[in-house]
């Protein structure tokens, strides 16, 4: 029974209510990325006969530049996308019933994870994380202009709000990986445990290796932040005289502002990650002054701000591999060759937190309540 338990991670909680549906994620996990790989190996199909909007490629794409797939041709990536469309959907049936053993279930895994990772930081670009800021300072451009003119609407183009799409999958397949992983090893399907405790993942050693990936996860977006305010007073060390014309009378300076306060909170939020108030409320935050900070409130917004943060390094490494370093403009793109650095630490500082909020688990039963480390320091 015990065994059943775990595995299917669809036991009643104490109270004998059945949990949330969200919380039935290792159920439907993997049919939502069949279903996701289905509709999309279907707008394969649709390409490949002619259909409009292909994403990819220059001849399609403005930006294409910032992808990986910067050289596909309908003719030959749609048929593509068309198979492995409708091979994930068949996997990600197998991976929603729990099917295989030995080499097939390692082979699942595999497929599914390369899947996940593909999806989400590989295929995807910067364009992702331009995609939030363009949003906050799409209704400042709206008064000042955009700088070169243009208008706010070319700040979200197809194969740019494409990316979402494919960012979506990724998670989906993530999610189903992740289950699948779970179910067929033997593992509480919610949360993970197998009766087992490494000595890494237990609350002080969480709190200790934490404290070192938050302390790159904050570096990092400080020293953007830096080089934006620099920008925005007047620097022009290593900025191109051409570029600094630009700046002057258009909207840039203030997009520099809105991007500097942006990663500077950004920052701030990553510290509280390892400080008493990323658990309990701070007097300041006036309504919920002495709470205790929901692990959700944190943990799902780190969790996308990671994956976006590191689809834009795995974007700017390949930019070094292929064209190198830009001496001409070092102040410009300088800051952002330390973004393959950031979504790592970001992640690794997510995961301590998780692990030393995580309560006893409501499906399994494993697990105890943890007693903060960080106010018990602070007493």
């Amino acid at each position: 029974m015990q065994e059943n338990t775990v595995r299917s991670g669809a036991a009643k909680t104490r109270r004998g209510r059945l949990p949330a549906w969200w919380s039935g994620w290792p159920r439907w996990s993997g049919y939502a990325a069949a279903v996701w790989s289905l509709a999309y190996g279907a707008l394969g199909a649709y390409w490949a006969f002619g259909g409009a909007g292909f994403p990819f490629g220059r001849g399609n794409d403005q930006e294409a530049e910032y992808s990986i797939l910067v050289d596909a041709d309908v003719v030959t990536a749609a048929p593509v996308i068309a198979l492995l469309g409708l091979l994930g959907a068949a996997v990600g049936v197998m991976m929603a019933k729990a099917v295989g053993r030995g080499f097939v279930r390692a082979a699942v895994m595999v497929f599914a994870w390369a899947a996940a990772a593909t999806l989400a930081v590989v295929v995807t670009d910067l364009r992702l994380l331009m995609l939030i800021t363009r949003i906050l300072v799409a209704p400042v451009f709206a008064f000042t202009g955009v700088p070169g003119g243009g208008s706010v609407a070319d700040f979200f183009p197809w194969p740019r709000l494409h990316l979402l799409i494919l960012l979506g999958g990724g998670l989906l397949w993530g999610l189903a990986a992740l289950s699948y992983q779970r179910r067929t090893g033997q593992a509480c399907a919610n949360c993970g445990r197998d009766g087992t405790v490494a000595w890494w993942s237990t609350p002080p050693n969480a709190l200790r290796w934490g404290r070192w990936a938050v302390a790159v996860a904050a570096g990092v977006p400080a020293i953007y932040a830096l080089s934006r305010l620099a920008m925005a007073a007047g620097s022009r060390v290593g900025i191109p005289q051409a570029f600094y014309d630009e700046m002057e009378g258009s909207g840039v300076i203030v997009g520099d502002l809105l991007m500097a306060s942006m990663a500077i909170g950004g920052m701030v939020l990553t510290v509280g990650l390892v400080r008493p108030w990323g658990e309990v409320f701070p007097r300041w935050i006036w309504f919920a002054a002495g709470r205790r900070v929901p692990p959700s409130l944190a943990l799902i917004p780190a969790s996308i701000i990671t994956v976006f943060i590191t689809a834009a390094g795995v974007s700017e490494a390949r930019s070094l591999l292929l064209h190198g370093i830009d001496t001409q403009q070092w102040g410009i793109t300088g800051p952002t060759m330390l973004w393959p650095l950031w979504g790592p630490a970001l992640g690794a500082a997510t995961y301590a937190y998780y692990l030393r909020r995580r309560t006893p688990c409501r499906h399994c039963g494993q697990g105890e309540h943890a007693s903060s480390l960080l106010n018990a320091a602070n007493e």
